[in-house]
């Protein structure tokens, strides 16, 4: 007679398979981390974000991070376009990122008209000292950008 296992099904032993193996893993020192993203991957997401078009910087897109985050596990951001939020000049999209974050995705905000105003506010998780990036997309077809070094002290998604 053959007994059928569920394969959610978990008894001592393979519990005890399980434990062993990680600790063999953590034993011999084989690399167990995350890896983070570089800047160079945060800019190839503001490319494709753009569609191909060059950021503009400075004007029309305000970014806020604090200066030193004394706790990287949650750190204020908020962003802000000057814009009339009709026609051409209405933002359709704000993304956000975090060049040292395991993935450099942290939000994108989606506006219509009806926002009346382009401005969100959040909080992020981020690994380490590094870069935040905010993106704006306009419904003319303009991208903007904005950069601002955030220090981080203790915390964070890498500990």
């Amino acid at each position: 007679m053959v007994k059928e296992v569920h394969p959610m099904e978990m008894n001592r032993r393979s519990v005890l398979g399980i434990v062993g193996a990680a600790t063999t893993v953590a034993a011999i020192g084989l690399p167990v981390g995350i890896a983070n993203a570089t800047p160079e991957d945060a800019m190839a997401k503001v490319r494709e974000f753009a569609g191909g078009k060059e950021p503009q910087t400075g004007g029309k897109l305000t970014l806020n991070t604090p200066e030193i985050a004394e706790n990287g596990n949650s750190v204020p951001v908020g962003v802000s376009v000057d814009s009339a939020m009709e026609g051409d000049d209405m933002v359709e999209e704000i993304m956000i990122l975090a060049d040292g974050n395991p993935n450099p995705d942290v939000v994108t905000f989606k506006f219509t008209e009806l926002s009346g105003e382009a401005v969100a506010e959040t909080r992020m998780r981020l690994a380490k000292t590094q870069d935040v990036v905010a993106v704006a997309k306009m419904a003319n077809g303009d991208v903007h950008m904005a950069k601002a070094p955030v220090k981080v002290t203790i915390g964070g998604c890498g500990g």
